[in-house]
């Protein structure tokens, strides 16, 4: 249904108003609370900088309080059979389309992303709790390794209680990412999302409940990285964590929870490469790498942020990507039209623009943007002529912002797509079959996509390398990671067993025990 911008801007206000009157709140042991402390900071949108909810700011005392609620709520949690899992599963995904337009404006709203992509991420978010509620049944399903005298099997068992750690990037579709496979394998969660956007982590609280997930199985504490972040990795109750962010912080993280062993996913930066040859289809490559860069603001670990083209189309493809860089349009992220909005807050404004600068330093061209319009509103950006070694070539922007090198051959393109610290995605464009093959298996990178931008498949692998991350998430890869594989092994009765401190050992076991010593 098209509406107006009146009925829009009507729409917003309404959604605004709820937000604020209600203030974001923790949700633990299925209960709306405030801080211990009694502490709060303030969310704003970054469309404008205005006001939209007081926060709940969490310390090392609400995580304890939430990590002690998901150890409760783990036995009956880990015990509820599969097909109920799945049932209540479903239901959060029926809620999660019920209120899909709500996610998605109150997404836009707390983020800066256009509408257009928030519709589809609230999807993406049922479409992610529908996937792994179909698997909860078959979670705990192993294998049959059998061998002479035994019979071996194995099964998968719930971890525990784990922290979800998610970013202010998409937050609402990320945070089903995770939570999800987790409740399927009958784990419990304290959710802790990004301080800069944490108003749709409530509503999937919210739904959850509603749903009939029961009390205390997931927990939601809102606050800063050095407070409740900090306290949830150390938090002995806490088993795993699950982490999508920047790879400085997720070195850091490894760190503070290496007193309790914990196990972790780490979801981490990228810098990665669409290698663009000559005999492409040239029209799609320039569609995706458009789209790959300049869509959900740039702010997306996936995004194809260098594009390395083959000398004798530089010129040309790179100025067709300036020409369409040009005329993305800009501007409210709740027009329909917007394909642009603003960056997600002045501080992560201000980085991405510092590379403005840089670039002209460091003799790239600034073929197109680098520009503040104003705010947080940032032009499309496209470097050319740039090298491998500038730091615009190695460095995560994480903003609309496009570098492109030339190459003159296979094996430069190769030494330059993986002369970088990160290894996430990587994108390819050729009609070279051999070369396809050859080339996305050198990558450095834990996807790599041939002819196409990203496009994913639910139960394949996602997950980076080097400094991009640590584990897989995707159909059973998740469940690698929240459950753990325990062996039995069941005797025939057909072994012999050695005997020790016996008087007169018979023949028959003397010869186990010559063999036992071979």
């Amino acid at each position: 249904m098209i509406q107006t911008l009146d009925e829009r801007q009507q729409k917003i206000q309404a959604l605004r108003t709820s937000i604020s009157e209600r203030g974001v709140k923790h949700f633990i042991d299925g209960a709306w609370a405030d801080s211990v402390s009694g502490e709060t900071f303030e969310t704003a949108t970054p469309i404008d900088g205005s006001f939209i909810a007081s926060v709940a700011s969490g310390d090392a005392r609400d995580i304890d309080l939430a990590a002690r609620a998901a150890a409760r709520a783990f036995p009956a949690w880990r015990d509820l059979s599969g097909k109920e899992r799945r049932r209540i599963l479903n239901k959060v995904a029926d809620l999660i389309e019920a209120r899909a337009d709500e996610i998605a404006h109150l997404e836009t709203l707390d983020t800066g992303q256009a509408i257009r992509f928030m519709k589809s991420a609230a999807a993406r978010g049922a479409e992610n709790f529908r996937f792994f509620a179909d698997r909860a049944e078959s979670a705990q399903d192993g294998l049959s390794l059998p061998t002479q005298g035994f019979l071996n099997y194995t099964i998968r068992q719930p971890i525990g209680p784990v922290g979800v750690i998610t970013p202010w990037n998409t937050p609402f579709m990320l945070s089903t990412w995770k939570i999800a496979p987790a409740l399927a394998a009958g784990c419990t969660v304290v959710h802790k999302p990004a301080e800069w956007s944490p108003v749709t982590a409530m509503l999937l609280a919210e739904i959850m409940d509603e749903a009939g997930v029961p009390k205390g199985v997931v927990n939601l504490v809102n606050g800063y990285g050095e407070s409740a972040g900090k306290a949830l990795t150390e938090h002995p109750d806490i088993k795993a964590i699950a982490f999508v962010g920047e790879s400085s912080t997720g070195s850091l993280i490894t760190k503070q929870g290496a007193d309790t062993l914990k196990r972790y996913h780490l979801e981490l930066g990228g810098k990665n490469p669409v290698v663009v040859f000559a005999d492409a289809d040239l029209d799609k490559a320039l569609d995706a790498v458009v789209f790959m860069i300049y869509s959900l603001n740039g702010e997306r670990c996936t995004s194809n942020s260098r594009v390395l083209v083959e000398q004798e189309i530089y010129q040309e493809f790179t100025a067709r990507v300036a020409e369409r860089a040009r005329n993305i349009r800009v501007g409210d992220p709740f027009d329909p039209a917007t394909e642009i909005g603003p960056l997600i807050h002045p501080k992560h404004t201000e980085k991405v623009c510092s590379y403005f600068t840089l670039a002209a330093e460091e003799g790239a061209v600034i073929a197109a943007g680098g520009q503040v319009i104003e705010g947080n509103f940032v032009q499309p950006t496209l470097f050319t002529q740039a090298a491998s070694g500038m730091r615009i070539a190695q460095e995560e922007i994480f903003g609309p912002v496009l570098t492109a090198i030339p190459f003159e051959n296979d094996a430069q393109a190769l030494e330059i797509a993986n002369g970088v610290k990160y290894g996430l995605a990587g994108y390819l464009w050729t009609n070279d079959l051999t070369r396809a093959h050859t080339f996305a298996q050198q990558l450095e990178a834990g996807m790599v996509w041939v002819n196409s931008e990203n496009v994913r498949h639910l139960p394949t692998p996602f997950g980076g390398v080097k400094a991009s991350g640590i584990g897989r998430d995707g159909g059973d890869y998740s469940f690698d990671f929240y459950m753990e594989t325990k062996n039995i092994a069941i005797s025939l009765g057909t072994h012999k067993t050695a005997r020790l401190g016996v008087s007169q050992p018979q023949p028959a076991r003397d010869e186990a025990d010559r063999k036992l010593a071979e």
